[in-house]
């Protein structure tokens, strides 16, 4: 399997974090979206959307969207709940992820770290949202250690990624301490560094 992905992506991070949580063999391919490696003729004809993450399967068929990917690469394994309301649970906060936190969190971050932008300069709507994001993220978190049941799922994996490095994008995580304990127990489970 080849992974296309950008290490400064939590999008990407969160597929070679499943990946390597299952002993998945592959090759990472660092892609750089700052450079305009998602564009290419090459990566267009294998993934028309341009973006990164992107997978080649071992059989040669491609497939892009973490969550998707993420999905595919775990099915059968225990990161997705066997109980199907816990796995419908699990997929709930994978879309809210990508519609309700990731755009507010991420661009943020990426706005601050890597276009060189102050936080003073955000849109307020970004960090307004941003943080009723980590608020409901918080929120979540007073039913368990994890945000479905008492392990680790897709869902701690896809919501991590961004909101482990939330502080680049201008978020203090010291308001939310059940985040910050997950997190600590997210990484520590993946076996990745704080």
């Amino acid at each position: 399997m080849k992974i296309y992905g950008d290490s400064i992506s939590g999008n990407c991070l969160k597929v070679k974090w499943v990946a390597d949580s299952l002993g998945l063999s592959y090759d990472w391919i660092e892609t750089d979206i700052l450079t305009g490696q998602s564009r290419t003729a090459e990566y267009l004809a294998m993934n028309p959307a341009g973006q990164v993450p992107a997978v080649v399967l071992d059989d040669g068929r491609p497939l892009a969207q973490s969550n998707a990917i993420i999905l595919h690469l775990a099915e059968g394994s225990g990161l997705i709940p066997a109980d199907a309301y816990d796995r419908a649970r699990m997929l709930e906060w994978m879309f809210w992820e990508q519609y309700s936190h990731e755009p507010y969190v991420a661009v943020a971050r990426f706005q601050v770290a890597y276009l060189g932008k102050a936080v003073s300069e955000l849109e307020p709507r970004i960090v307004e949202r941003g943080a009723s994001a980590l608020q409901r993220l918080e929120d979540g978190l007073a039913e368990g250690p994890f945000l479905v049941g008492t392990s680790l799922s897709l869902a701690d994996v896809a919501l991590v990624a961004y909101t482990r490095v939330a502080h680049e994008g201008g978020f203090d995580l010291a308001g939310y301490p059940r985040v910050r304990a997950w997190v600590s127990r997210v990484e520590q489970a993946l076996n990745i560094a704080g």
